[in-house]
């Protein structure tokens, strides 16, 4: 069902199944999967794929040209997966040459009110992104991170999966999987307990978590700290990703508690 008042470009690739309200804008380039929403007032553009059951609310802008001066209209695109609620005045814009010219999110995200997604960013499955967050460009958010409104996260910053941002925090360092980070300038505050909980983890499993974060952040020599525990808890997968995550980009400035 695609309102009158609607502009779909021909070469649109847009499933029967999919509802466009009125006064949408649909580019050529654009692929819209089965059951895709387009409530109304939705402009659509550039090598942009949205995933099936996506639904997008007013006024949100998607596919449009990176804010990147280095930017020249180079071939880039935007992936959108399935089932993702995209709520008013969201803008996400595609990829850039420098970040490898695709902007990618996984499924069933939530991006509430005024949120952006810039260039390059790489966002995972169950992401909550609360009102008024902006997400500078070549950033990677990976699955179930939750972040509080009005926060805003740095370019090329890395939050791990698991993780939760309070609200009005700003991210400036890389937060580790199972994270609470908050401040005005982001610090660590303890693990997402509540998270991991609902996510069904063996109590002992966290309990060790737990222990390994102190010891990880001890002091601020995070690679000595974590060459003491090697193999101390190699049967906890949990410690296992936060080691990984740390050691990955060793260049990135890790988030750690305040004192």
């Amino acid at each position: 069902m695609i309102h009158s008042s609607s502009v779909i470009d021909k070469n649109a690739k847009v499933s029967h199944s999919t509802k466009i309200g009125p006064f949408c804008y649909v580019g050529p380039h654009v692929e819209l999967s089965d059951g895709v929403v387009l409530v109304s007032n939705v402009h659509i553009e550039g090598n942009t794929k949205i995933g099936k059951d996506t639904k997008i609310f007013p006024f949100a802008s998607i596919g449009t040209q990176p804010q990147d001066l280095k930017f020249k209209n180079e071939e880039n695109s935007l992936s959108i997966g399935e089932k993702n609620i995209i709520r008013e005045y969201v803008t996400i814009n595609p990829g850039t040459e420098g970040g490898g010219s695709q902007t990618i999110i996984g499924n069933k995200c939530l991006f509430m009110i005024s949120s952006h997604i810039a260039h390059d960013c790489k966002i995972g499955n169950e992401v909550i992104i609360a009102n008024n967050v902006p997400l500078g460009g070549h950033v990677t958010i990976e699955d179930n991170v939750v972040i509080g409104g009005n926060s805003a996260v740095q370019q090329f910053t890395r939050i791990g999966r698991l993780a939760m941002i309070g609200g009005m925090t700003g991210v400036l360092k890389d937060v580790t999987p199972f994270a609470l980070s908050i401040g005005n300038r982001n610090y660590l505050q303890g693990l997402n307990l509540i998270g991991l909980r609902r996510k069904k983890y063996d109590n002992k499993k966290i309990m060790g978590l737990d222990k390994a974060y102190k010891e990880i952040f001890s002091s601020k020599n995070l690679h000595e700290n974590l060459s003491e525990i090697n193999g101390e808890y190699k049967d906890n997968e949990l410690v296992s990703e936060v080691i990984r995550f740390i050691e990955k980009d060793k260049k990135r400035p890790i988030c750690v508690p305040q004192n």
